[in-house]
């Protein structure tokens, strides 16, 4: 007998040789029937792996991240399947499992893909799927593996195959299928009941422009037709929240040709409503003891040398810019983080000085690949809302959880109320990534994982994911459309302050090292509004919108009591316009919904003699008729309860 300790610290004893399906069956026959993946001892194995030692057993069914990620890879094999149904010639190279489905790299050859061919291929995947094929590991020899390939000509899989050592190669099999796979595999193939092949598109061999372009294939699966139908919903839904377009017909922000790719123009709606973010964010600041300051858009490439950043990002830079003396060069700002450590070097500090926070809305620049640019997700210049906390090691605790509640109160603020925080620690299995001595990760990982349990965060802890500097706690929060993204972060960092030289005089008359603390709640203004809009459709919060209240007088003979309820409005600091065209009321109602303006003011001979407004509401409320001072109460209110006291 062997035993077996599951997530809930529960053990279970088994047979020798039992696999982590039996176990399953032993919890609950319909508890087996949903469990898709296995993990033991932290390693990912088949669910019919005979367990052959004490340990520990992890049960994924479609509801988990590991699920759904087995799910589809599996899938990728059935695809890889199909595709050799059709282009027997093809080779395939590799098909992981990504965010939302799957692909599969193939060089057809001669032989083109395209949309008219997804049908036959979703269909005969779903013919193979229904067949119910089991997915079967095997250990196979350098040798035969190098052979099985040779044969069939496939100069990737060889490529592939020679990078690894005997014990170390193992195939698949299902049906009369094989590929190259490590392993983690649905127990059979009728688990997969929906099938879509989203995209082709070409993608380099290891993504490298030097080699050969192959077809990537786009897939996704799913274990009811109900929720492929639904994930086709919520993509329709997104193309109609896509930022790019949004912000095109909201006005807020444009890209030139001329000017540079992936170099946004703010246009005057969208530069009043960064100008809000960042004097939103400066309030909040200013009450938590945070200092702003300014650095320059350039600095010495010796700087950059020394933070350590040329080194580990100096590719995704600018190039160089040569200045008439000779040796002397300066790089545009990657980061702003080594300008505030010479902002703190400027003056020496004693122990009761810290903690110095200072913040900065600092533009940075990295020179990202064209085809990487997206929107303003993916850009070459964007404005961090940067701050870097100088303290000692006692206030190390407090002024991080002080910075988890200024993140949490941006984000709900904001409207982003589902997150979960994620500890992103070193890759264990590669030091060569990070910088700093392994004792000062240590306890700057302990310290966020701590200050994480302190505040009662539902947290995960993701190996590999650290800065090269430093382990950080990221933010990941859910969409309106339940898309995940990484909004905020809080980064611990002993390695700069050793690498400038940072100190402070304690309380025993000695310098020491302070600890510094990286934060960014928004990350960057361009991609944190691109999320915004998204998440929001374009309607944002009332405190924030660009154009509060549209004022629709219903002719012209009710113009200068329009003008009286809009210098009313005005004085109460609320953003109102009037429109003054000659249209149909209809008509500007309708347009005033395009443009998302949250409240409509219809004036008219009533309103007039009563020396009222009738308010509607974006997406068609009837309020009624109110005083100014009433209207100016109602907005007033829903800010508040938006903008609850930090």
């Amino acid at each position: 007998m062997i035993k077996i300790t599951l997530p809930d610290g529960s053990i279970k004893e088994v047979a020798k040789n039992s696999t982590p399906m039996d176990v399953a069956k032993s919890i609950s026959e319909g508890f087996a029937r949903n469990v898709i993946s296995a993990s033991f001892n932290n390693t990912i194995v088949e669910t019919s792996t005979p367990l052959t030692e004490d340990g520990s057993l992890v049960l994924y069914t479609w509801k988990d991240d590991q699920g759904k990620k087995t799910f589809w890879h599996s899938s990728a094999h059935v695809l890889a399947q199909a595709i050799l149904h059709f282009y027997p010639d093809a080779k395939l190279t590799i098909g992981p499992a990504i965010e939302n489905g799957f692909y599969y790299d193939v060089d057809f050859g001669d032989k083109g893909i395209s949309d008219a061919d997804f049908k036959k291929i979703e269909d005969k995947m779903l013919a193979f799927a229904r067949q119910k094929f089991e997915f079967k590991m095997r250990e196979v020899s350098k040798a035969d593996a190098l052979a099985y390939y040779k044969a069939r000509n496939n100069e990737f899989k060889i490529e592939l195959i020679e990078n690894l050592n005997d014990g170390e190669i193992t195939f698949c099999d299902h049906a009369d299928f094989t590929d190259l796979c490590r392993g983690g595999h649905l127990p059979n193939t009728g688990f997969i009941k929906a099938v879509k092949i989203m995209s082709v598109a070409g993608a380099y061999w290891r993504g490298d422009e030097k080699n050969k372009q192959l077809t990537r294939v786009y897939g996704i699966s799913f274990p009811k037709q109900k929720e492929l139908k639904e994930y086709l919903e919520l993509l329709e839904e997104a193309k109609k929240r896509d930022h790019r377009k949004l912000g095109k017909e909201l006005e807020l922000f444009a890209f030139s040709q001329k000017v540079g790719q992936g170099l946004p123009l703010w246009l005057p709606k969208g530069a009043a409503l960064r100008d809000r973010l960042e004097q939103f964010l400066k309030k909040v600041q200013k009450k938590a003891g945070y200092e702003m300051v300014v650095t320059p858009h350039i600095g010495q490439k010796e700087l950059y040398v020394t933070s350590g950043h040329y080194a580990k990002y100096g590719e995704d830079s600018f190039q160089p810019i040569h200045t008439p003396k000779e040796d002397e060069e300066f790089l545009l700002k990657p980061m702003n983080c080594p300008h505030h450590c010479e902002i703190y070097n400027n003056k020496p500090y004693s122990y009761k000085e810290l903690p110095k926070r200072f913040a900065e809305f600092g533009t940075v620049y990295r020179y990202e690949q064209s085809g990487e640019l997206h929107g303003l997700t993916r850009v070459r210049g964007f404005t961090q809302d940067d701050a870097h906390i100088f303290c000692t090691p006692e206030q190390l605790d407090q002024e991080f959880k002080n910075v988890i509640d200024l993140s949490l109160y941006v984000l709900n603020a904001l409207g982003f109320n589902d997150y979960t925080a994620q500890v992103s620690v070193r890759d264990l299995d590669n030091p060569d990534k990070y910088i700093g001595e392994v004792k000062n990760w240590e306890k700057a990982e302990q310290a966020i994982i701590n200050a994480a349990e302190d505040k009662g965060l539902n947290y995960v802890i993701e190996s590999g994911e650290a800065a090269f500097y430093g382990p950080k706690l990221d933010f990941m929060v859910k969409d309106a459309l339940g898309r995940k993204w990484q909004l905020g972060t809080i980064q611990v960092d002993y390695n700069l302050p050793e690498r400038f030289d940072l100190t402070y005089k304690g309380s025993d008359n000695q310098l020491h090292r302070p600890i510094m603390i990286h934060r960014a709640p928004f990350g960057s203004l361009e991609r944190f509004i691109a999320l915004l809009l998204e998440h929001t459709g374009g309607n944002f919060p009332l405190w924030l919108t660009p154009e509060q209240v549209i004022l629709l007088p219903i002719s012209e003979k009710y113009k200068n009591y329009t003008k009286k309820v809009l210098h009313l409005l005005e004085n109460y600091e609320i953003r109102a316009l009037v429109d003054e065209r000659n249209e149909k009321t209809g008509k500007k109602i309708r347009d005033a919904e395009v443009a998302k303006i949250p409240y409509m003011v219809i004036i008219g001979e009533q309103e007039e003699n009563e020396g009222m407004i009738s308010v509607r509401k974006h997406g068609g409320e009837d309020l009624g008729k109110m005083t100014v001072d009433d209207f100016n109460s109602l907005i007033k209110e829903e800010i508040k309860n938006t903008l609850q006291q930090f």
